[in-house]
């Protein structure tokens, strides 16, 4: 028997079995398809977080008091902690003017802008920062001015615009000079941010900035904790200027040499290594529930070949007296198998990258592919259909031709 004929036979085997075959297969397809999907949606998230996450800007870190990716209770670590005061944030700044730009900043979401009679829904972000708050943020003033040092030292009651107010309040009119409500508070337009599109299934042209200080004079100073943005001189001053950063968020918040740094520090390399944390996490958890899957697929592989050794024993017999070597019978079992496990195996890549992929284009991704992942899948398929294959098929080649002719 030619290797070609031992295929066709093989699958004609599968083909005279469907629902059989077929109901094994699904069982290989879930498994496959959960890690495949978790994986791709991971995949997406990471390389949209690499290509796109660039709100510190470059050699900038900020300093806050709640980690950037916190998944554990916040109020038995981290609420506890002293607020970081307006106070403290200006003092870090002449502390590290010599070394680093810093920015104040403070935001407060879910606000709605009110101009007239018309309004924004009430979603919009509103951060609040000094005269470096925009370029801290990798953002540029299209039309008008910046928030100045003079509007933040008098709180003056301004306010910059992101392209979604724009549109939805100032249609068909120059926005420049005209007046705002927020919360009550009436603020005159004094520029436009430029437009930066959706990121990650968002609008990140949906907020406002305004000065600092009049935040805080309109909202108060009690429960607020500032975030300090700084920006190193260039890539070769960063490591230092975290370190000297570290050192003089100490001195300001009082801390003793033994206390522990009541404040967080990170960067755009620490919220993807982060990132990359909870990723592990979640995969390793796809990769339970999938094994489990895998392994029960696994057994109904090895239990449809053995049901389908008995129903063929008598042509088992039939074949090895007209020639046929174990080594025929074997690889003709073992290859129905393995085309069972690869089939399952394919399904579930597809229909894992093609949900994975759904559901992060619907948070705004692009199309992602887990090339590793995937062959990794193939694989695995494989191997399962070796490894519970590989007894019925041998089971199937150790029969005695004159006992299986006889088989009814």
């Amino acid at each position: 028997m030619i290797l070609l004929e031992i295929f066709r036979l093989a699958f004609s085997s599968l083909a005279a079995n469907k629902l059989r075959a077929t109901l094994t297969m699904i069982g290989i397809a879930i498994g496959v398809c959960s890690i495949i999907g978790v994986m791709t949606v991971i995949d997406g998230v990471r390389n949209g977080i690499e290509k796109n996450l660039n709100v510190l800007g470059a050699n900038s870190f900020q300093i806050t008091k709640y980690p950037a990716l916190n998944f554990s209770d916040p109020r038995t670590r981290f609420a506890n902690r002293k607020d970081i005061t307006y106070r403290q944030a200006v003092r870090f700044r002449e502390l590290m003017a010599d070394t680093a730009l810093c920015s104040i900043q403070i935001g407060r979401g879910g606000r709605r802008v009110f101009h007239g009679e018309r309004s924004t829904n009430p979603s919009v972000g509103m951060f609040a920062g000094d005269e470096f708050a925009t370029a801290s943020r990798n953002r540029e003033i299209v039309a008008g001015r910046d928030i100045t040092p003079e509007d933040v030292e008098y709180g003056r009651p301004v306010v910059l615009l992101g392209n979604d107010i724009v549109k939805s309040l100032f249609a068909n009119e120059d926005p420049l000079g005209k007046s705002v409500r927020i919360d009550g508070q009436n603020l005159t337009v004094i520029g436009l941010i430029n437009i930066e599109g959706n990121k990650f299934g968002q609008s990140a042209d949906n907020f406002v900035i305004v000065p600092v200080t009049q935040f805080l004079e309109t909202y108060g100073r009690a429960g607020r904790s500032m975030t300090i943005n700084v920006k190193a001189r260039s890539q070769a001053e960063f490591p230092a200027a975290q370190d000297q950063a570290i050192g003089m968020m100490r001195l300001v918040r009082g801390l003793d040499p033994e206390d522990p740094n009541d404040f967080e520090m990170f960067s755009n390399d620490t919220l993807i290594e982060s990132f990359n944390k909870i990723a592990g996490v979640v995969a390793i958890g796809a990769f339970v529930i999938s094994a489990i899957s895998l392994l029960a697929a696994g057994v109904g592989v090895m239990n449809i070949m053995l049901v389908s050794v008995t129903e063929r024993t008598r042509e088992i017999g039939i074949r090895k007296s007209i020639g046929a070597r174990k080594m025929n019978i074997l690889t003709q079992f073992l290859i129905e198998a393995v085309a069972i496990s690869i089939l399952g195996g394919l399904a579930g890549i597809v229909l894992g990258v093609s949900l994975g992929n759904v559901l992060f284009l619907f948070m705004g991704g692009s199309f992602s592919m887990p090339w590793m992942w995937t062959g990794a899948g193939v694989l695995v398929c494989g191997g399962i259909g070796v490894g519970f294959g590989l007894y019925p098929a041998w089971r199937a080649a150790n029969l005695d031709p004159i006992e299986a002719l006889r088989y009814e």
